[in-house]
């Protein structure tokens, strides 16, 4: 099991079209290309990032390239950047669990 650490800098004044965007499309499109998200958060005091944790099935890269070519995709990515871009940086750490703790199941 493949762990991916996401932390999206979203462009100036797109926070909240960002997080709608997760809430109305991309979380379920995740869902159906192996992705099960684990947890999202915002960090104290920096409004303007969001950082969410998913776990992966199979291959990240196969899974983010067939989510990347999913036309449901491509249309919500295209609708919700008709005022600009939504994400400034996109950062991404692929993690490998240890023996040190359990992981807790996704609800």
């Amino acid at each position: 099991m493949t762990y991916e650490l996401r932390t999206y800098t979203a462009a100036p004044g797109r926070m909240d079209a960002l997080m709608e965007r997760f809430r109305e499309s991309t979380i379920d499109l995740f869902t159906e290309h192996s992705m099960t998200s684990l947890g999202y958060w915002t960090p104290v005091g920096t409004p303007d990032v969001l950082i969410y944790l998913l776990r992966h099935e199979g291959d990240p890269k196969a899974n983010w390239k067939a989510f990347g070519a999913d036309q449901r995709w491509i249309d919500a990515k295209s609708a919700s950047e008709t005022g600009g871009v939504l994400a400034a940086k996109i950062e991404s750490v692929l993690l490998e669990a240890t023996d040190l703790h359990p992981i807790a199941e996704a609800k």
